[in-house]
């Protein structure tokens, strides 16, 4: 009972997983711009290697008898960094494709927005409120 129990957990975290990686891929080439593409494989890539490495865990916990939490780190990896990997790729397309001029002045407490775009922006805004 508990092998087949196991079995089914680990074919529907992997199906899961499939189904991730293929709507993400599928979304890599089939949206219009840069920033929609950039959202779909940050998907596939938590969602489903995260998926993958869940079955592999679920496989080695439940069937060989042994903890690896060599998975479990490696999804823990993912789920920290791709997020942030897409948000600088984000702010490198919009530093690409905007002027400075256009961009709104930042707020003087030094939240990310004045550190992201420069003391330069920043000291021309403050010139101008004098």
């Amino acid at each position: 009972m508990i092998l087949t129990l196991s079995e089914l957990l680990i074919t529907i975290s992997l199906m899961l997983a499939g189904v991730f990686g293929f709507v993400g891929s599928f979304g890599l080439i089939k949206l219009p711009d840069p920033m929609s593409r950039l959202h779909a494989p940050t998907k596939a890539t938590t969602l489903g290697v995260g998926g993958v490495l869940i079955a592999s865990l679920i496989h080695a916990l439940m069937i060989e008898g042994t903890p690896s939490f060599h998975e479990l780190l490696i999804t823990l990896f993912l789920f920290l960094t791709a997020p942030v990997t897409a948000n600088f790729i984000a702010k490198a397309h919009i530093h690409r494709h905007v002027e400075k001029a256009d961009l709104p002045d930042p707020s003087p407490d030094q939240s990310w927005a004045g550190l992201t775009i420069g003391e330069d922006v920043q000291d021309d805004a403050e010139a101008s409120d004098a």
